[in-house]
């Protein structure tokens, strides 16, 4: 799956949390993501004085408020997205919220960030599991089915 693609598909399955989703996927979307919001970031301090340490200019308002509501627009296809990336890796969705609850704790969210996203870069399940048929096509393993 390609970045234009990835991208498509996180706004198409922007409230399926069914299914699974490939390492390609995810990491085309994280990608894509923190480039609009270093981007839009930078620009932020640049251009609306944010850096400055005074006032904030009309421009860095403008483009906070782009920011913020564009964060807003991503939590949920973002979280629909990880509970498909876990359900690729065999695992339940629900740990997703395990992961953002345990966030809350300064060193242990820390960590548990850190090994989110080692075990978002492992392969999911070859062949289908319980949460369905392999993204990539894998074979299926019922061979007299």
């Amino acid at each position: 799956m390609g970045f234009g693609e990835a991208i498509r598909t996180f706004f198409q399955r922007y409230t399926d949390f069914q299914g699974r989703s490939r390492r390609s996927e995810y990491w085309w979307v994280v990608l894509a993501l923190i480039i609009f919001f270093g981007i839009g970031g930078v620009l932020a301090v640049m251009l609306g004085g944010v850096a400055g340490g005074g006032d904030i200019n009309p421009i860095g308002m403008l483009l906070i408020g782009i920011l913020g509501l564009a964060y807003l627009a991503i939590i949920i296809p973002n979280i629909a997205l990880m509970v498909r990336r876990f359900h690729d890796l065999n695992q339940t969705g629900w740990l997703v919220l395990v992961f953002i609850l345990l966030g809350f704790i300064p060193l242990v969210g820390m960590l548990a960030s850190l090994g989110q996203i080692i075990w978002f870069a492992m392969p999911g399940t070859v062949g289908p599991n319980k949460y369905g048929a392999d993204p990539k096509g894998g074979h299926d393993v019922g061979v007299f089915s």
